[in-house]
């Protein structure tokens, strides 16, 4: 993890590799960023003029490396873009600032340390700024980098590193409020980030047994209690669902609690995260070009991880409760057969008509449980359908809800934490479509609007009176193209920032 420091070193007098500056676009060209005034200072008040001639224009995101002036300690000054220059009085927009620290911090890859003199205004662009650049730092590289011997007999040297260190420039570290930013967003990150390793290790490794591993391991050092079902117990207890999808595989389903509570707590929630570690579609096996992504079925569940943890290390004033519904969808000789009958933990029967629509199975079973306990809300994340994709894009979550105020506030929180969502209906004549001759309900109904079949479906295992909400993060779990902003190729811990930026405003009451 890239360490982040408040630094009370100026940009004239900080020893580092590199320093990050902002560029506005302004009317007339680039325009010097609030933060930068001492480097401006050292190109003689020619920053902009310098850069506009390197063809910046101070776009977001926009990255020019230009050599340092005899005036600074540091070798390199990297401008990245801020986009247009803010109105009168008004400050740089947040997700701006945390999108352009996360570009920058790309483009240090392979340095050790850089400063970071961009526009902070107050102890909320502390966090936004922090927040970029460590998210911005990622790289996956477990598997890179072994001892192979290239032609020449050389090693291979492996991938090049993150950012090893984030010196915040501006910030106080005496403030309480810039402090407390700084190791807010420190949590955040490295829980977003340990959402993403998991996301992004290989099935191989990442069985339902080995993350149920992890998770109960990180939650212990985290005095948070644990309970891990395994196959012998979910058969025991009845849960159907989850047994269901996961005996075909070789590698058994586990169901795993994570109990986080704070004394002084007054509300309690429960998270619920689809946890499948491998999804082949089962018996309705995916076609060829859909299966090469799929360990990152399981990133509903690392979200709920993560953010349970991150409640934890925040000592957030509120009961969290995380479910990891974690099982592999395989095909074979014992898996579930469309056509077969499924008894649910609620007692619900439910027929199968596609086992590739099986995360809605191990959640019914969750989401059932998670209900015994009376949480004041519900919500569960999932790599659900396709379907939302279709609707909403690769980059945008859908929300769904049995209450409108409650699907509207997760919706403007995650809009506050720079995750883009949007509210999604659950219209009642969907219903009717997974009607079964055979059973209580079907895993399928109509194709259109598939998404929204689906929420009606888990809405069936939510417990009566219980508010619930449902993310489908379908489409922003795994980003398959070239990394932006703060976000990487690969997994990308969706859903985690939201999570906990909801318990932090159920701690507070604040929940509109």
């Amino acid at each position: 993890m890239t360490a982040l420091t408040l630094s009370t070193a100026g940009p004239a007098t900080l020893r580092a590799d590199a320093l990050v500056v902002g560029v506005a676009k302004g009317p007339k060209g680039p325009v010097v960023a609030p933060g930068a005034e001492a480097v401006d200072k050292a190109y003689d008040g020619k920053l902009a003029a310098v850069l506009d001639a390197l063809g910046a224009s101070g776009a977001e995101g926009e990255i020019t490396k230009l050599p340092a002036p005899d005036g600074l300690k540091v070798p390199v000054v990297l401008a990245v873009g801020l986009g247009a220059v803010p109105e009168t009085d008004e400050s740089y927009d947040e997700e701006v600032l945390r999108r352009s620290a996360g570009a920058a911090a790309r483009a240090l890859h392979g340095v050790k340390k850089a400063g970071f003199a961009l526009p902070l205004d107050d102890a909320s662009a502390v966090t936004a700024v922090a927040e970029g650049a460590l998210l911005g730092a990622y790289a996956f590289t477990a598997y890179q980098g072994g001892e192979k011997k290239s032609g020449n007999g050389d090693k291979n040297s492996g991938p090049k590193q993150p950012l090893a260190e984030v010196a915040l420039l501006g910030a106080k570290p005496r403030d309480k409020e810039h402090k407390a930013a700084a190791e807010r967003a420190t949590v955040i990150a490295t829980e977003v980030n340990i959402a993403r390793d998991l996301v992004n290790t290989p099935p191989n490794d990442l069985t339902p047994e080995a993350f149920a591993a992890v998770a109960a391991a990180t939650a212990k050092e985290n005095g948070i209690k644990v309970q891990v079902l395994d196959e012998k117990a979910l058969i025991k207890g009845g849960y159907g669902g989850i047994m269901g999808v996961g005996k075909g595989s070789e590698n058994p389903p586990r169901l795993v609690k994570l109990s986080y509570t704070h004394p002084k707590a007054e509300k309690s929630l429960a998270y619920v995260g689809k946890g499948i570690t491998y999804d082949s579609g089962g018996i309705s096996l995916k076609p060829a070009g859909h299966n090469e992504t799929m360990k990152c079925d399981m990133a509903g569940a690392a979200a709920v991880f993560a953010s349970v943890v991150a409640a934890a290390k925040l000592g957030l004033q509120v009961n969290v409760t995380g479910w990891l519904a974690l099982a592999e969808n395989m095909p074979s000789g014992s898996a579930t057969k469309p056509g077969d009958v499924l008894r649910m933990y609620s007692g619900k029967t439910v027929e199968v008509l596609n086992t590739d629509a099986e995360g809605r199975l191990v959640l019914g079973d969750a989401l059932t449980k998670a209900s015994e306990d009376n949480p004041d809300a519900i919500v569960d994340v999932a790599t659900l359908t396709g379907a939302m994709v279709l609707a909403l894009g690769d980059r945008t979550f859908g929300v769904m809800a049995n209450d409108d105020a409650f699907r509207t506030s997760i919706h403007e929180i995650a809009e506050e934490v720079g995750e883009a969502s949007w509210p999604m209906p659950l219209p009642s004549d969907l219903r009717k479509s997974m009607d079964s001759p055979t059973a209580d309900i079907a895993n399928m109904g109509v194709r259109m609007g598939g998404g929204l079949v689906a929420g009606l479906f888990l809405q069936e295992f939510v417990g009566e009176g219980i508010t619930w909400a449902h993310l489908d993060i379908a489409g922003p779990a795994f980003h398959e193209g070239a990394p932006y902003g703060y976000t990487p190729k690969g997994g990308t811990g969706s859903a985690v920032r939201t999570l906990v930026r909801l318990a932090e405003r159920t701690a507070t009451g604040d929940l509109g």
